[in-house]
């Protein structure tokens, strides 16, 4: 009799061979389902999965994913003062930030092109700095609180920015200094969004320093009639105007007293007939209307629904009630709640 002995330590392992061969490694999926199922995950989770092999580092940071970063849930943990910059934020809140934005810097490598700030996040200089250090094709900004960013360090960052076409911000103390650099580094600025006051200085800085602008929206905002004369006057290549519930005030008499216009005359609808498009509501039946007189002039946007700051009558400049997966409320409850 013929005896036959098997090594079963050969066999088992030869067969565990096969097996570890005909299973595909993490890094063997292809990059179009990789995106696919890294779109559902917040920052957070992106950090984790790039650790598992280099093409899930690289897929992790993809163009893709990173074009649009929406911080709306964001807010900082603030005391409002009477004493400039009128605003005093928890040291904690200014760490939050900064790490959050070392995360999305670090995995986003300069793709981000979208970047939206909620009105009550007031980031300082640092912030401000690092962010433009780190997003050199910025095409979109909205950044609505620069109370505690100075003169210097805005001017620094649009420096940098000279690919910025739509950029939303408030009224500012010093308008020219502030358009005059916004003017000289992005040239491909053509749309502008102000929220805030709009007087006859900001009109004269933007019309000195950027004549070309095509779409301008001061929805919500106090409105002097001189500022939109000499907007709709001067600004011969501006193709979209929203003025939609702003306050519109008559030129200030020598007593200081001021006129609301309930009602725009022919002067002003006879020059606006030559823009593309012209948005404007004053009916005391509006919602919105309702609420600017409420607040005389200077909406208190904390009063009001979540999304209520991000509409606009001009599609492009509108942010929708969608913040987006890469920073949700999973980031918030993972220690980034102020």
């Amino acid at each position: 009799m013929l005896l036959l002995t098997l090594d079963s330590s050969r066999f088992v392992s030869s067969k565990t061979t096969e097996m570890k061969s005909a299973v595909p490694s993490w890094a063997d999926i292809d990059i179009d389902t990789l995106l696919k199922i890294f779109k559902l995950l917040n920052m957070i989770e992106l950090a984790s999965v790039s650790q598992v092999c280099r093409s899930w580092h690289a897929a992790c940071s993809n163009p893709w994913l990173w074009n649009t970063l929406d911080l709306e849930l964001l807010k900082s943990n603030f005391i409002q003062t009477t004493a400039r910059p009128y605003i005093w934020v928890n040291i904690r809140s200014d760490r939050n930030l900064m790490t959050l934005l070392q995360l999305a810097m670090a995995l986003s490598r300069g793709n981000i092109t979208i970047l939206i700030f909620h009105f009550n996040l007031y980031m300082n200089d640092e912030h401000l700095t690092y962010i433009s250090e780190r997003c050199p094709h910025l095409k979109q900004l909205v950044l609505p609180a620069w109370n505690r960013i100075t003169k210097w360090a805005i001017c620094d960052a649009f420096h940098r920015w000279q690919e910025l076409e739509s950029l939303t911000m408030p009224t500012v103390a010093h308008p020219p200094y502030i358009m005059e650099a916004i003017g000289r580094s992005c040239k491909n600025l053509s749309s502008l969004k102000v929220m805030g006051t709009f007087d006859i200085q900001f009109a004269s800085s933007i019309i000195c320093h950027l004549p070309n602008l095509k779409v301008l929206s001061l929805r919500c905002s106090i409105l002097t009639k001189d500022a939109l004369m000499f907007i709709l006057h001067c600004m011969d290549h501006l193709e979209v105007l929203n003025i939609s519930h702003c306050m519109l005030l008559e030129n200030l008499t020598p007593s200081g007293r001021t006129n609301i216009i309930r009602e725009l005359d022919q002067s002003i609808l006879g020059k606006t007939s030559r823009l593309r498009e012209f948005y404007y509501c004053m009916s005391q039946s509006c919602t919105t209307c309702q609420r600017m007189t409420a607040d005389e002039g200077l909406m208190r946007w904390y009063r009001y629904e979540e999304w209520f700051w991000r509409e606009d009558e001009v599609s492009s400049l509108s942010l929708g009630r969608d913040y987006g997966k890469l920073f949700d409320e999973g980031c918030l409850d993972l220690g980034f709640r102020n």
